[in-house]
């Protein structure tokens, strides 16, 4: 997939301005299940592939991000910011940190022979206040 022509190409239909203005309702990071459980609401004939499929478009575009969160389903969030994620290893919750909170760590160059690092990401884990709450009992 070449993402420099997908953004090109991109076009912003009814379908994915739902999808999106679903996913910016919500701080919850969602799966595309659950973002399928949403948008049907607002758009009851849309079929699951469909969610997907322009999920995918909307990432590739920039609009969203996609969350390889590990160990669990793709999740996706609205917020497009600089931030990075802590995942709860009972729940798969997942929540926002501020990007200023933990910075680029500043790596020379000899560190990484040949690769040329233009970011990062951060997933912390850990339990949310839930499943400590859960857990303590």
């Amino acid at each position: 997939m070449n993402i420099e022509s997908d953004k090109q190409q991109f076009r912003m239909t009814r379908q994915r301005k739902v999808i999106l203005e679903e996913l910016r309702k919500v701080t919850s990071h969602p799966t595309a299940d659950q973002v399928y459980e949403m948008v049907r609401k607002r758009l009851p004939r849309i079929s699951l592939a469909t969610v997907y499929r322009n999920l995918e478009t909307l990432s590739a575009a920039g609009e969203v991000l996609k969350l390889e969160v590990s160990g669990t389903q793709r999740r996706y969030d609205g917020d497009t910011s600089e931030h990075h994620h802590a995942r709860c290893a009972m729940c798969g919750s997942v929540i926002d940190i501020p990007a200023k909170a933990f910075p680029m760590p500043k790596i020379p160059s000899e560190a990484i022979e040949g690769f040329d690092i233009s970011g990062y990401r951060l997933e912390l884990t850990g339990l949310c206040q839930d499943c400590r709450t859960t857990k303590a009992v």
